[in-house]
């Protein structure tokens, strides 16, 4: 017999048990510890009912891999509100990498719980998905710290916080989810609890509300709760708890405003909790988090002040460089009443950040191709490592009092690491190839922590290399021919040879690569320049029309006879036009690759005098030439002005395009009409109404297209064109559902078809109510319980219970059609308050989809019972 099948056989006499001895299990989530690669040890929580006379002191746990044994129980609690809180613990070692989901199920579930169906023989299962990947690294469960124990209240918002913490410092989301039953299948027709408004969990901070119970009795919900790393899922568990809700005139107590904490490693915090009472009860405070519990300087939690209805706590924490990471701690406050009617809570919770203080006295010492950085180490000698950004140009960065690390916009990229905390020097030389010459280099330090958490980064500071290069300020296009074309290149001459050494005699070499970004060059001139003053040259006889050419100029120094390169040169290029035509206009793109920033592009035009006259200026490289007349010819140049924004090198650096012609045409489509789609839901047809492009984008729609498709995966198919310009409606008639979406298309009066409206989706129509009442009682008025349903309802699955949990009825009728009679013994059922779980069967978007409703009817059989409703 294989290990499940052992598993269910040992639940399968359990459930034999008699209710007395299996009603227990409230609450549980399984944690697990990383022991090595492949060994774990788990920790399963039970949360029961201490007056039950069920207790186990082990449990059986399916670990994923085909494998089951016996986890013992360790210890035991005794909580407030008949709560024990259970320890399990096991040793496994699973085969090799892959994902387990490691599974408990415990006969049984309390009974009379509302939302979940003849819970008294319903297997309790609780489960948490395991992830052993190399690639990840060692992993272990966040432990929830605030046991699932307090009460809810008819009408009070109820809030749990788990108190989640993750000791390896890894990002958590939070979900709502189904509970289980055996083998961690979904229950069965189980469904959430109603609320007079909401129930949802709060993805990022952990906060299950239920707001508000519109019943008394006992609930179940469960919170998945997931792992991850470096944006990566690594894991989840899962807690199932019961909430107890009862009826009371109390009202919880109210806390003060927390706020979220950032603070460097060092540093101490201190935060005044106060709450009231609105009864003028007595109130504690329950502080819960992984700071609490820390082994290296825990935080502190006092009450200073307590009177009826107010209390007042003070939280005291010393952080130090031991407690930097990524993720933030998050404290959860509990606040209790101690009202002699029941006693409820109120939670608030707040994030405190820990970071790492920057690196210090950072210093940048520059040479002719590259610059070395140098730091101090700072207090945290925990530090693994330090992270070198860099970027052109100074943006004067300061992190607000939250930032750690160096964000994205600031424009500054990650260009290396250090090995180690001691290792505190960098030498930037971009990467073997050198650095460019002309630009201000401006850098960043961050220190690195475990699990890659980076520090506040340290003051920015730049520096440009020394410049024992030609640093080229020109590359012009002086003439605009196939063949009898120019360039005018010209450079500044290289300083600080002195430095390098370089002393001369010196020789300068032009060279000339095809294209932008050309990288094939050759020598076009060479001379000896004793004082480096004759610093520009004329490149004539090559085809600028069709061609962009990129230059370097490379400075050699005579060396006891040998001519030696003093530094790698920079290179740059001319400006290329290239167009985009579009209707009546022509959009004109400079591509270029220059060392320099061009701050201002002017657009000029040819005349019909062989002139050019501004057209436009830009900041950028594209401008857009409108008014223009489809099919004609226009020609352009352009002229850039741009620096090195450095205050010893020219300010202003003016460089001309060659001349590029282009021509407009009309391939643009239109913009596409917005739609609106309504389903009438009485005549079975989807009304679609759009906008004409021609009142605000557009002047030459001519008609439209309209897509359709009913189902999601599917791609639109056309099912109308050619509808007139003017015309913006449009009626789809349907047979067997309204559900589909739509899109609609303008085309203009060149065939151009705009694209897809904003597509719409419509999936109503799907109505379906259930009375709450009905009257089996022969006088032929309401004696049949009777859907109000539509046309569009598949099948439904619909079964009634009593008060007891015992089935009374179900069909698969969409009208539903019941006569009041117990579906096995055909008698009339006592009069009174029946409980249904009904799934609804449509065809929608998505193919065939249940939508489930649960609720009571009330069954009236007296002959007056007419009169008594009304």
């Amino acid at each position: 017999m294989s290990v499940k099948k052992n598993i269910i056989a040992v639940l399968l006499a359990f459930l034999f048990l008699q209710a007395s001895y299996a009603t227990h299990n409230r609450a549980g989530e399984i944690t697990y510890r990383q022991i090595d690669a492949l060994s774990f040890e788990i920790t399963i929580w039970t949360y029961t009912y201490t007056l039950s006379i069920a207790d186990r002191d082990e449990l059986p746990v399916d670990w994923g891999d085909g494998t089951s044994s016996i986890a013992p129980r360790v210890n035991h609690i005794e909580l407030p509100n008949y709560y024990r809180k259970n320890k399990y613990v096991a040793i496994h070692t699973f085969p090799g990498p892959g994902v387990y989901k490691i599974v408990v199920q415990d006969p049984n579930r309390n009974f009379g719980v509302v939302n979940i169906p003849n819970s008294v023989n319903v297997v309790f299962s609780i489960q948490t998905t395991l992830m052993i990947n190399p690639e990840i690294g060692q992993n272990n469960t966040p432990l929830l710290l605030n046991p699932p124990f307090d009460k809810a209240a008819i009408g009070r918002k109820f809030v749990h916080n788990p108190a989640a913490f993750d000791e390896d410092g890894d990002s958590l989301s939070y979900s709502l989810t189904v509970c289980t039953r055996e083998d961690g299948l979904p229950i069965e027709n189980y469904s959430y609890p109603v609320a007079t408004d909401t129930l949802y969990v709060d993805a990022r901070t952990g906060d299950l509300v239920w707001d508000s119970p519109i019943d008394s009795g006992f609930y179940n919900v469960a919170m998945n709760i997931e792992e991850w790393r470096k944006g990566v899922k690594i894991g989840n568990l899962v807690r199932d708890m019961q909430i107890n809700v009862y009826n009371t005139d109390n009202n919880p107590p109210e806390t003060d405003s927390l706020s979220n904490y950032c603070v460097v490693a060092g540093d101490s915090i201190e935060m005044t909790i106060t709450s009231y009472d609105s009864e003028g009860d007595s109130i504690f405070h329950y502080p819960t988090g992984g700071i609490f519990f820390l082994d290296d300087s825990p935080a502190e939690f006092n009450t200073i002040s307590s009177v009826p209805g107010k209390t007042v706590s003070l939280m005291k924490w010393k952080t130090n460089c031991n407690h930097v990471r990524q993720q933030a701690y998050q404290v959860v406050i509990k606040a209790e009443d101690d009202n002699s009617d029941l006693s409820l809570v109120e939670i608030s919770n707040f994030n405190i950040k820990v970071l790492g203080p920057p690196p210090e006295n950072l210093e940048l010492a520059p040479g002719g191709t590259s610059i070395n950085l140098s730091w101090s180490p700072g207090e945290c000698s925990n530090v693994t490592a330090y992270r070198i950004y860099r970027r052109n140009g100074y943006i004067a960065y300061v992190p607000d009092s939250c930032q750690n690390g160096v964000p994205s916009f600031t424009g500054y990229e990650s260009i290396g690491e250090t090995a180690d905390y001691n290792d505190t020097t960098f030498i930037d030389n971009g990467g073997g190839s050198g650095l460019v010459q002309g630009i201000d280099y401006c850098y960043m330090v961050v220190a690195l922590y475990e699990g890659d958490c980076e520090s506040i980064p340290s003051d920015e500071e730049c520096s440009s290399l020394i410049q024992g290069v030609p640093l080229i300020t020109n590359v012009s296009v002086r003439n605009t021919d196939a063949v009898n074309g120019s360039v005018y290149l010209a450079w500044m001459k290289p300083r600080d040879l002195d430095t390098i050494p370089a002393n001369g005699p010196y020789q300068y070499r032009i060279y000339r690569a095809e294209g932008v970004w050309g990288t094939s060059f050759s020598m076009i001139h060479s001379y000896n320049s004793p004082d480096l003053l004759d610093t520009s040259f004329v490149d004539t006889l090559i085809n600028t029309l069709d061609l962009a050419y990129t230059y370097k100029v490379e400075l050699y120094n005579d060396n006891s006879g040998q001519w030696e390169l003093v530094a790698p040169p920079g290179s740059a290029s001319t400006v290329f036009l290239t167009f985009v035509p579009a209707d009546n206009k022509l959009e004109i793109r400079c591509r270029k690759n220059v060392p320099w920033v061009n701050t201002e592009y002017v657009f000029y035009r040819k005349n019909e005098m062989d002139g050019f006259d501004s057209v436009g200026v830009s900041v950028d490289t594209v401008f857009v030439d409108s008014g223009l007349i489809n099919g004609k010819t226009y020609c352009y140049i352009v002229k850039t002005t741009g620096s090195y924004h450095r205050h010893d090198l020219p300010a202003s650096l003016v460089n001309y395009s060659h001349e590029a012609c282009g021509i407009p045409e009309d391939n643009e489509p239109p913009c596409p009409p917005v739609l609106q789609v309504a389903s009438i839901c009485d005549s079975l047809y989807n009304s679609l109404v759009w906008t004409n492009p021609n009142n605000y984008c557009a002047d030459d729609v001519e008609s439209y297209k309209i897509y359709f498709i009913d189902e999601l995966d599917a791609d639109l198919i056309l099912i109308g064109s050619g509808i007139s310009a003017s015309d913006t409606t449009f009626r789809h008639y349907l047979n067997e559902s309204l559900a589909g979406c739509y899109a609609v298309t303008a085309i203009d009066s060149n065939a151009n078809e705009s694209s897809y409206s904003n597509i719409v989706c419509v999936d109503s129509c799907s109505y379906y109510e259930i009375p709450n009442v009905f009257t089996p009682n022969g006088d032929d008025k309401n004696d049949r319980l009777i859907a109000r349903t539509n046309p569009f309802v598949e099948k439904i699955d619909i079964k009634i219970y009593s008060r007891s949990g015992v089935l009374v009825f179900k069909t698969e009728d969409p009208a539903i059609n019941w006569d009041g009679y117990n579906i096995k013994t055909r008698k009339l059922v006592s009069p009174g308050v029946y409980y249904y779980m009904c799934d609804v069967y449509e065809r929608r978007l998505t193919g065939i989809e249940p939508r489930h409703y649960s609720g009571f009817v009330h069954v009236i059989t007296d002959k007056n019972a007419k009169k008594n409703i009304e």
